[in-house]
């Protein structure tokens, strides 16, 4: 991960001088890198485009913003990308003491998922030889967080990555992302 990266998600300048500030991010970055446990899975599964709803492994799922995405692709990688419970546990007993330092853990986290999940695009396509098209995550404009229960129960992330999913929606491990990417073949 960046410093620069960790400085956008604190919403301060990238540029910053400020020694403190910069020490704050640096041991952040240090701390996330070693507590994280990341874990990943992908599967390509066929994909259809009719209207607003895209069919994926037999999973339907209602979206215009999504079908405009993967219209044209044959094929969607679905992924799921986790920092892992120590991420939490680092970010949680920081903010019962020292706000600064889980701001910065959470900061560092961020940048790290992110980091991650581009690392797993760079994989996929080395590994398949395509082209793909942007990752679009249940949540984002108009596809309903609730979908996440159909993306789940198509990667079966909880016993294979150990990502759940709270009756309100939330991943846990926070740190945890998951994705939809048409590729171009």
């Amino acid at each position: 991960m960046k410093r620069e990266d960790v400085l956008h998600y604190l919403r301060t300048a990238s540029k910053t001088e400020d020694e403190k500030i910069l020490a704050l991010v640096d041991r952040a970055m240090a701390e996330v890198e070693t507590a994280a446990a990341t874990k990943t899975l992908y599967r390509i599964f066929d994909c259809s485009v009719s209207g607003d709803t895209v069919t994926v492994g037999g999973a339907e799922f209602h979206s215009t913003r999504l079908a405009e995405n993967l219209n044209g692709c044959k094929r969607a990688v679905v992924f799921g990308a986790t920092l892992g419970v120590a991420v939490d546990r680092l970010i949680n007993a920081a903010a019962a003491t020292d706000i600064a330092l889980a701001m910065a853990y959470q900061a560092a986290a961020a940048a790290k998922i992110e980091e991650v999940c581009d690392n797993l695009e760079e994989e996929i396509k080395s590994s398949l030889g395509v082209t793909l098209r942007t990752r679009y995550s249940p949540g984002y404009f108009d596809l309903d967080i609730k979908e996440q229960k159909k993306l789940f129960s198509l990667l079966e992330l909880t016993k294979r990555i150990g990502i759940t999913l709270t009756d309100t929606l939330e991943m846990l491990p926070t740190k945890s992302v998951t994705a939809f990417i048409g590729t171009e073949d």
